[in-house]
């Protein structure tokens, strides 16, 4: 170990700090260390810390500068209705040729949700006690069946998991514990994202421990530097996969690589592709997808006036109103465009953030209020680089509902989740011609009241297995004229015991 060459080095970039501590460490730690330091390009390091808290005590407005989406590049499952069902023919189509695939941004643990595990780990509680990652396994291997169906093709559909230095080894692990719930072990690509230095907010990087610097994810953003130095893209192709949905972990509801949604922006020939949902009022916090200064970006409402944020167009609807919900369509050459020219332009957020460290004496802290910052990407910022962008407007009941809180919270918590699929697959039963009725036989109206003192608990406890029904689809043949008593489970194993004996349903 060159200890003065690395010692002049961080003198250089004025981080020599992270050597107070040499004497003190073992060999083993000094060794750590060493490899921690030498394995970080401080030079660059410091370049995106300049560069992202320059403009951080002046948050520029962009009202004057802001368009609304063009009439041609929207669509909308409500608006369009009819149209739906020949975008998600063509969606089909390319799933069942396999060119379609899904990439999950699953890097962040479930700190906020009072856990130490990966959010798709999480169980909200539904009646199969199914997690995250076990459901939207389940969608992908239904999606496939029904695209084999429709078409006699046998494509399959590859998903890419994007994970941190946190969530790699614990999400490989339940993945094997849970034989990768069904689907092939080929088929399912874990990767890991880069991880930056925390650094103080006058740029010093933070030390962790003596021995370790303190790290975190460099945001969903950091998806594009990941995808080229794990060659992503490159596994992509030799697939012959065309097309990429990307999502958060957290939505509960999310469909994954929904044909609809493919099938649209494929009759766009977009590129690059945002689904979004109406904003529920003006101030809700929630970023905006819109164009400023001729480009498609997602404008966070704290760039925005109240003014602006109420503006309505003559309809009565907000004229920025398409709430972004991080779920995405790209083609795998835009994405091969964005990394190999456009990647380095992307800037970084400043996210002030409570983090760990040690002390003056060596003491490692941890404290009440943010005392620095992490440095993060988005996976949004690329939208600038198309000239082919679509907008695909949703429900949010039905397809939105993000798992980010513990249960001591309002909002985005367990209980929201699981009251969001309760109520989703409750109205898909109803579509279908179902009922549900009380133990004492009475009806319970499509629309059930909820007594104050029962908050937490849907009117309706049921859930219905991805494997039966991706988006409600064919459940008649399980539910019309039929009544069904709370808690229902509706799986195959289930509906193949019961369906023939032409009585209630329930569990």
């Amino acid at each position: 170990m060159d200890v003065e060459s690395l010692r002049a080095e961080l003198q250089e970039h004025n981080q020599q700090h992270l050597l107070k501590f040499w004497d003190d460490l073992t060999e083993e730690e000094k060794k750590e260390l060493y490899n921690d330091i030498k394995g970080t390009d401080i030079g660059e390091v410091n370049r995106f810390f300049q560069k992202a808290t320059a403009g951080m005590k002046q948050t520029e407005l962009v009202d004057d500068r802001m368009e609304h989406i063009p009439t041609e590049q929207f669509g909308s499952v409500t608006r369009d209705a009819k149209k739906i069902p020949f975008w998600a023919d063509e969606g089909l189509q390319r799933i069942s040729l396999g060119k379609v695939c899904v990439l999950l941004l699953a890097g962040g643990q479930g700190t906020r949700l009072g856990v130490n595990y990966p959010k798709g780990m999480y169980n909200v509680g539904l009646p199969s006690e199914k997690t995250l990652y076990q459901l939207q396994a389940e969608r992908i291997l239904k999606l496939q069946d029904l695209a084999r169906e429709q078409t006699g093709n046998n494509g399959e559909i590859p998903w890419y998991i994007m994970t941190s230095e946190h969530t790699l080894k614990p999400t490989v692990e339940f993945f094997e514990k849970h034989n990768y719930f069904g689907l092939k072990k080929e088929n399912v690509v874990m990767f890991e994202q880069h991880m930056l230095p925390c650094m103080s907010f006058d740029g010093k990087i933070i030390l962790d421990k003596k021995w370790k610097i303190a790290r975190a994810p460099d945001g969903n953003g950091g998806l594009y530097r990941a995808l080229g130095k794990h060659k992503i893209l490159e596994d992509m192709e030799q697939r012959g996969v065309k097309y990429i949905h990307v999502y958060c972990v957290d939505n509960i509801l999310v469909k994954m690589a929904d044909p609809a949604f493919i099938g649209f922006c494929l009759s766009k020939g977009a590129n690059c592709g945002a689904k979004v949902v109406e904003k529920a009022y003006p101030t809700e916090p929630v970023g905006v997808v819109c164009k400023v200064d001729g480009k498609y970006q997602v404008v966070e409402y704290s760039e925005i006036t109240l003014r602006t944020a109420e503006k309505r167009n003559e309809d009565g609807r907000l004229t920025f109103n398409a709430g972004n919900i991080c779920n995405h369509f790209f083609t795998v050459d835009f994405l091969k465009q964005v990394v190999c020219e456009n990647e380095h332009r992307l800037r970084h957020h400043v996210a002030k953030k409570k983090i760990s460290y040690v002390d003056e004496s060596g003491e490692r802290i941890t404290p009440e209020k943010p005392n620095g910052i992490k440095m993060e990407k988005f996976v949004f910022d690329v939208f600038e680089f198309s000239s082919e962008f679509a907008v695909f407007e949703v429900l949010r009941e039905d397809e939105f509902s993000p798992l980010k809180n513990s249960d001591k919270a309002e909002k985005d918590t367990p209980t929201t989740a699981k009251h969001a699929l309760m109520s989703l697959h409750h109205r898909y039963i109803l579509n279908a011609g179902g009922q549900f009725e009380d133990q004492d036989g009475t009806v319970i109206p499509a629309i059930p009241s909820r007594k104050a003192s029962e908050a937490d608990t849907y009117p309706v406890a049921c859930e219905i297995s991805p494997l039966l029904s991706y988006a409600g689809e064919g459940l008649e043949r399980i539910c019309d004229g039929k009544r069904f008593v709370s808690n229902v489970l509706l799986s195959e194993k289930f509906v193949e015991e019961y369906e023939d004996k032409g009585q209630m349903i329930n569990e």
